[in-house]
C-alpha cells in the first residue's frame, strides 16, 4: 500500500485513533488484508501502540494478517449447515483448490475460509464467495460456481 493510499484513508477518518477499527478495514479492502507495513505505518500517524493494532487486527476474525486471494470463498461450518451437507462441501472445495481452510492457492487467485456461523440457517448449507452468499448449495450448484470463477480467471 503506497503512503499516499494510506494518508487517503486516515484523512477520511479525521486522523482519529477512535477510529482504528474502519481504518483497518479500508486498509484490507485496499489490499485484501492487513500488510505489516501498513500497521507500522498506522502505529506511527495516529501514536498508538503497534500492540494495540495487532490486538484489535488479531480480535476480529473478519481480519486477515496474512495475504489473501482475489476472491474469498467462505463456508459456513456451523451446526445447521454441517448436518445439511457443509461438510461434503467443504471437501470438495478442497480437493477442487488444492487447499485447506484458511489457505490461499499459488497464484494469489482464491483464498478458502470457514466460518461458525452466517446467521442465515434455513438456507445451509451456505457458501459466500466474494461477499455474494449462495444457499442450499450442494456439489453440483458448487461446480457450476467454480467454473464461473475458473473462467473469469482463465
Amino acid at each position: 500500500m503506497s503512503p499516499e493510499t494510506l494518508d487517503a484513508i486516515l484523512d477520511r477518518y479525521g486522523r482519529n485513533p477512535a477510529q482504528l477499527i474502519p481504518i483497518l478495514q479500508d486498509v484490507q479492502a485496499e489490499e485484501n488484508y492487513l500488510p505489516r507495513e501498513a500497521l507500522e505505518l498506522i502505529s506511527q500517524k495516529l501514536d498508538i501502540p503497534i500492540v494495540r493494532i495487532y490486538a484489535v487486527a488479531t480480535f476480529y476474525k473478519a481480519f486477515s494478517l496474512k495475504p489473501r486471494g482475489k476472491h474469498i470463498i467462505q463456508v459456513c461450518t456451523g451446526t445447521a449447515c454441517h448436518v445439511r451437507g457443509g461438510g461434503r462441501i467443504l471437501d470438495k472445495m478442497i480437493r477442487d483448490f488444492g487447499v485447506g481452510p484458511g489457505e490461499t492457492t499459488k497464484d494469489m487467485e482464491f483464498t478458502l475460509e470457514t466460518v461458525n456461523c452466517l446467521g442465515a440457517c434455513a438456507l445451509g448449507p451456505i457458501v459466500v464467495v466474494d461477499g455474494e452468499y449462495h444457499g442450499q448449495m450442494n456439489p453440483p450448484k458448487w461446480d457450476k460456481i467454480y467454473k464461473t470463477l475458473k473462467k473469469a480467471e482463465g
